[in-house]
């Protein structure tokens, strides 16, 4: 029949090879590139994630009759009659084409138009509009109708990089495909002949005279009455904005969210694999947090205290997921996120893994005595004395004075004993993967950590010594609503349950009597004041068995904050607030008491 047509066209003597075409079989599991998309824990759209094709694949029964209507009197009225192609308007096509010696008239139908969208490419040759024809009868004799229009209706360009009616419909009208009307219908079926040039987004006077168009092929055709198509073309419409490269509404959660699904599956499969990421982060919460950082450090400026920078990071211990993220104080004016990229330094803040070390070999406990007094140690080619903040030196104290009120030097005589290789064993095991190296003043944390590394290791002593992998991600599904990542938690025992409880008896005493009572809550809590030796980083790290928040205070260029400012002075009060804020509805907890537990054995 095809070559008869192309007889009676004059096209005698033109010769195409067909065994070379694509096999259209492949279509049976052929599934398009798609959007990933990336939700709140409730569910709320937060970012989407995708190269060149915006595209959210979805059932034909979820368009809406007013859509399919509408492309099939646009685009092929006799859609369900034909075998693939229309004899009539591709013969006449051909026949012009052949005399004109180049494509001047079109005359495909949707089974057309979409293999040459799957297969073919972009020239307007006769021989590729006869591999179309060719391809098109060969699609038909194996898929139905349904089939093919669902295809169709998810693969065709609907102009700002929106691919496929779902996105489409999202970007122009801001609903569901099957949720558009008729006059809505009307307008995006007149985009695809020339999407940008009819967007309503750029030219609405040429959209709504496209759209007076379709509903005219409509009306003629019977498929609507006269007064529908008035009707329809008379409704004012609310336009949308274009969704292809919207700005995330939380970026300091997905930036992470992606670069874990990155690491995971592989950036091919993140930005066309269609995954539905269901996060850890309430969108509520995170933005009270990026409030409460933002008055935070305007509170500080009003202080007089140059510090350009806040973080805070929140993780709930019984899980291990990521609940807040604060990255700093104006995403807008700097993305980079100090949360989980800058490495800064704990100062007292770490003494924590130090002191844990020590408990969980059972030869020390929170009143084992240590001495306060001078002592120097050969550090490469010279020696290091280790000073108390504000100098002097208590003599023989207890391992709980000595933490609570954060001194210097029996940490880092307690580190010597036990093994600085022991304290940094004890940090891998807490997650902190930065790079740290046994040098002396390592108890005084004389290394680059992040607020996100050390929230998640406070909150394995909150649990009690019990540890997940700390993540921003709940699920993952494809767009079929099949499983690929499952994050329910799979709590392990890490650390020794009496090491840990006394550990977190002494944290208490940090905040009732200690450096860090100006973060005291009214409730059970533990923490720990960081502050370096040049004020250039502040923090206060501390949980209740609920939740662990790190919050640090710096500066980008590493500027010291001032003479006198330490964490127990500016970062504790920050954590205070977000504490009463996060716990409003919480119950009031206590942890464990070491006698609960056996002690080890030295």
């Amino acid at each position: 029949m095809l070559v008869s047509s192309i007889a009676a066209g004059g096209l005698v003597g033109l010769a195409i090879s067909f065994r070379n075409l694509p096999d259209v079989r492949v279509l049976r599991t052929y599934v398009p590139t798609e959007t990933t998309y990336i939700y709140d824990v409730k569910g709320r759209l937060l970012d989407s994630l995708h190269g060149e094709y915006n595209r959210e694949n979805i059932k034909l029964d979820e368009i809406s009759p007013n859509l399919k209507r509408a492309v099939l009197a646009i685009e092929d009225s006799h859609f369900f009659q034909h075998q693939g192609i229309n004899p009539t308007s591709v013969g006449r096509a051909l026949s012009e084409n052949f005399k004109r010696g180049y494509v001047a008239e079109g005359g495909s139908t949707l089974t057309m138009q979409l293999v040459k969208n799957l297969f073919l490419s972009r020239e307007r040759t006769v021989s590729r509009k006869l591999a179309e024809a060719v391809l098109a009868i060969r699609v038909e004799q194996i898929f139905s109708k349904e089939q093919i229009l669902e295809m169709y209706l998810n693969s065709i360009y609907w102009g700002h990089n929106a691919y496929g009616a779902q996105t489409a419909a999202q970007s122009y009208f801001s609903k569901p495909a099957s949720k558009l009307t008729l006059p809505e219908a009307a307008m995006m079926a007149g985009l695809i002949q020339a999407p940008e040039d009819y967007s309503p987004f750029i030219n609405y006077k040429e959209a709504k005279r496209r759209q007076a168009e379709v509903l005219g092929r409509m009306k003629k055709l019977g498929w609507i009455t006269p007064q529908e198509a008035d009707a329809a073309y008379k409704q004012a419409l609310k336009v949308g904005k274009p969704t292809a490269w919207r700005r995330s509404d939380l970026p300091y959660i997905t930036e992470v969210v992606e670069s874990e699904l990155i690491d995971r599956f592989g950036k091919d499969t993140v930005l066309k694999g269609g995954m539905r990421v269901q996060t850890t982060v309430d969108y509520n919460y995170q933005k009270r947090a990026e409030e409460l950082v933002a008055n935070a450090h305007d509170r500080l400026q009003s202080y007089g205290l140059y510090a350009d920078q806040v973080a805070l990071v929140a993780v709930d211990p019984r899980t291990h997921f990521i609940k807040a993220m604060v990255g700093g104080v104006n995403y807008k004016e700097s993305q980079f996120n100090r949360a989980i990229q800058s490495l800064r330094q704990p100062g007292s803040a770490f003494k924590p893994f130090v002191y844990y070390t020590a408990f969980a070999t059972g030869k020390y406990s929170p009143y084992s005595t240590v001495y306060d007094s001078p002592v120097s140690y050969r550090d490469g080619g010279g020696y290091y004395s280790p000073k108390n903040y504000g100098g002097g030196y208590s003599g023989a104290v207890s391992i709980y004075t000595a933490l609570t009120q954060s001194l210097n030097v029996p940490a880092v005589k307690i580190g010597r004993a036990v093994g600085l290789d022991k304290v940094i064993e004890t940090c891998r095991i807490l997650g902190i993967k930065s790079p740290l190296e046994p040098v002396v003043s390592l108890p005084l944390g004389a290394i680059g950590v992040t607020p996100l590394e050390m929230a998640g290791a406070y909150a394995t002593f909150a649990s009690n010594g019990w540890q997940s992998d700390t993540t921003a991600i709940v699920r993952v599904t494809d767009s079929s609503g099949n499983v690929i990542l499952d994050n329910v938690p799979k709590p392990k025992l890490a650390l020794d349950p009496w090491a840990t409880a006394s550990l977190t008896s002494v944290l208490k005493g940090v905040i009732a009597g200690g450096t860090g009572k100006k973060a005291a809550i009214g409730r059970p809590a533990a923490g720990k004041t960081g502050t370096t030796s040049s004020e250039r980083d502040v923090w206060f790290v501390g949980y209740v068995p609920q939740l662990s928040v790190a919050v640090w205070i710096g500066n980008d260029n590493y500027r010291p904050l001032g003479g006198g400012v330490t964490g127990g002075g500016y970062a504790a009060p920050i954590w205070q607030d977000f504490m009463s804020d996060a716990l409003k509805n919480e119950p009031v907890e206590d942890f464990p008491d070491p006698s609960q537990f056996p002690r080890p054995q030295s």
